[in-house]
């Protein structure tokens, strides 16, 4: 059996609040006995090439053959083949993972295989596994990517557990080990990111509100991130009504944090995200059904930015990236914002308040103006749980993508269909600015009952937009799950910062 440079890929990741039950090391790959594991990973292609099976005994190689047939097992992605193998090597069970066409995997393909096997193995006590990608040259980067997702499926929030289920210790078995080493620590960049987002929005609205928030912020110092923390008396006296409006009905006041990693000299990239710490409605509260209790994670679209900015500033990205977060919490009481008031916003434009639990497109228009006026950027992206209208039109496998830009269209679909994380354009159109027109105020925040209320909101955001090029994220039922998907245990996803991380480090077209 020829050396051919076998060694394994370390598997680790960075956290917060969280804790990973998955890891690995880094080690020669040269002797028989290096199969001893509790679990052995191998892979299967749809045209039945089996990678690794060459290091495995005659009898083991017989025995996983006819396992094979007999379970009809054709190597088409998503296949998950269990067999308890035989004495003649040191493992207690074999995984025979299916790949589909090795040529035409996505990153996102691979890291739902990773996160499936992740799965598979989560309940089962052996603590080993060790996983052979040796001969997939058609994707010479499978065994990171695989890694990736075995980490994002391995995230736990335990800040209010007693205990987990045991860690497992990945062990894969990779030809080109440098190539693997750099990205993946890329991509435990990106990970570290995703993980702080779903920290923020798993995080109980009583311990992750404006202020809190603020102070996760600022730890991003350390990385080279220049944070300011805009308080009231500064919303106040830089104008910035709609985002104080919406606060004044809370005993935790408003803020505005600014988050900027100066990797380059180049106009900046801004990033926009919603953070609204609770949502109660106000007073047009959401007095019906369960939904209230899920509404910590209005907040999402702030958590996604700032975990975006922490993926570029680990990795060091030649970026200029700025992320803007107005924060608030949606409050009912005697100070709160009620239906019928008229504020105005920074920009000047006054709204007619017809729903208060339409708020995060005024702290949204805030804070847009605020990154337009202080950073003039070269793009903007907003991203925000914005609507349940964005929900019904395409429920939780799709963001809503919204923007005039088509080069921007390209970009973030590119960047979505890359790592499994979807968007689908839906319309801007005049149609729905008419829907906005008041009587008393320069547009209310709310279009037609029962109209596109997705569009009408995103209509509303470009008011506020400028024009540079621009494009509104909907993450509405895509910022929690409550499931476990294949690379998400149930609760927050993280969504978007996979996404974004993407197209900020993929080449640029210019827009």
């Amino acid at each position: 059996m020829k050396n051919k440079h076998k060694f394994m890929l370390s598997v680790m990741a960075l956290a917060c609040l969280n804790s990973l039950n998955a890891n690995a090391e880094i080690f020669s790959f040269d002797t028989r006995s290096s199969l001893n594991s509790d679990t052995l990973v191998l892979f299967q292609s749809a045209d039945s090439t089996t990678y690794g099976i060459d290091f495995l005994p005659q009898s083991t190689q017989d025995q996983l053959n006819l396992a094979t047939a007999d379970n009809s097992f054709s190597g088409k992605q998503g296949e998950i083949l269990e067999i308890l193998v035989p004495s003649e090597i040191d493992a207690k069970r074999v995984l025979l993972v299916g790949i589909g066409d090795a040529k035409t995997l996505t990153p996102g393909d691979i890291n739902t295989i990773g996160g499936n096997v992740a799965a598979k193995l989560d309940t089962v006590p052996q603590a080993t596994v060790r996983v052979l990608t040796q001969g997939l040259t058609a994707a010479p980067l499978f065994a990171s990517e695989f890694a990736h997702g075995i980490e994002l499926r391995s995230y736990r929030y335990t800040q209010y557990k007693s205990n987990d289920n045991a860690e497992k210790n990945y062990q894969i078995a990779v030809d080109d080990l440098s190539g693997n080493q750099k990205h993946h620590k890329n991509l435990q960049a990106v990970e570290a990111g995703v993980f702080l987002a779903r920290d923020l929005t798993n995080a109980p609205a009583g311990i992750m509100y404006p202020e809190s928030f603020a102070n996760e912020a600022r730890k991003l110092k350390s990385l080279g991130v220049k944070v300011t923390v805009l308080e009231a008396k500064d919303i106040e006296r830089l104008h910035l009504g709609a985002l104080a409006a919406v606060g004044k009905g809370s005993e935790r006041p408003p803020k505005l944090v600014v988050a900027h990693w100066p990797g380059s000299k180049e106009a900046p990239i801004a990033l926009v995200g919603k953070g609204i710490t609770f949502d109660s409605g106000g007073y047009n509260i959401k007095a019906t059904g369960t939904s209230i209790a899920r509404m910590k994670s209005d907040m999402a679209g702030a958590a996604t930015v700032l975990g975006t900015v922490k993926a570029m500033a680990i990795q060091k990205t030649p970026v200029n990236l700025v992320a803007i977060m107005p924060m608030a919490e949606n409050m009912v009481s005697g100070h709160a914002m009620i239906p019928g008031d008229v504020i105005k916003t920074a920009q000047g434009l006054t709204v007619e308040v017809l729903n208060t639990d339409a708020e995060g497109r005024l702290v949204l228009a805030d804070g847009l103006w605020y990154a337009r006026e202080n950073y003039k950027p070269a793009v903007i992206v907003d991203v925000a749980t914005l609507t349940g209208s964005k929900v019904g039109a395409l429920g939780s496998v799709y963001a809503g993508l919204f923007t005039d830009s088509e080069t921007l269209v390209q970009q973030l679909t590119y960047a979505g269909q890359q790592v499994g994380e979807k968007v689908w354009r839906l319309p801007l159109d005049q149609a729905y600015a008419d829907e906005l027109k008041s009587t008393i105020a320069d547009l209310k925040n709310t279009g037609k009952e029962g109209s596109a209320g997705a569009s009408s909101a995103a209509m509303f955001l470009k008011r506020f937009a400028g024009e540079q090029p621009w494009a509104h994220l909907d993450i509405a039922g895509n910022a929690l799950t409550a499931t476990d998907t294949a690379v998400v245990p149930t609760g927050a996803t993280g969504y978007g910062v996979r996404l974004l991380s993407t197209w900020l480090t993929q080449p640029k077209m210019k827009n």
